[in-house]
């Protein structure tokens, strides 16, 4: 299996310097599927999700969930860590793509909620055209997926194709 760091070496990138396929990848789709752990044990949602860059240059993800769902109270512990892919249904093995990551969540207020909602509805533009559906919205928390990790497959590039990013 190949694995390289997008930029035509081998082994893993660090930083800012997302590999563009990750980026495209995570632009390219838009459900998450976020596992996390709490008391009760293991547990996994789907969530849509709009990709973004953070001041650094580095991937984050916003989501729009309330904080006493069971994944909005898990999240919402301090150092709370997700695993998470995202992946389109229905793919054959040999155009198989999708992305594996690791990361910290936190609910967003002020300016940084003002700047991840425009993002979410330059995404979703519906979410903004439905009044009732803007304002159900409006009033639920918004947060940011920050990943340390990710994981790109591809086999359209070859079976096994990996590249790697860490944050």
């Amino acid at each position: 299996m190949e694995e390289t760091n997008g930029t035509g070496g081998t082994g893993r990138a660090a930083g800012a310097g997302c590999p563009p396929a990750i980026g495209r990848a995570l632009a390219g789709h838009t459900t998450v599927t976020l596992a996390y752990a709490d008391e009760d044990g293991p547990q996994a949602c789907a969530v849509l999700y709009a990709a973004g860059r953070a001041a650094d240059g580095a991937p984050v993800l916003y989501f729009v969930t309330a904080v006493h769902t069971r994944h909005g109270r898990a999240l919402s512990r301090p150092g709370a860590r997700v695993a998470f892919t995202v992946q389109r249904d229905g793919q054959e093995w040999s155009g198989l793509t999708g992305l594996q990551g690791r990361g910290g969540c936190r609910v967003l207020d002020g300016a940084e909620r003002d700047a991840g909602w425009r993002t979410y509805t330059a995404r979703f533009p519906f979410v903004a055209e439905d009044p009732r559906l803007r304002a159900a919205l409006e009033r639920t928390a918004l947060w940011e997926l920050r990943p340390d990790w990710l994981r790109l497959i591809d086999n359209t590039r070859g079976f096994g194709h990996k590249e790697e990013w860490r944050g």
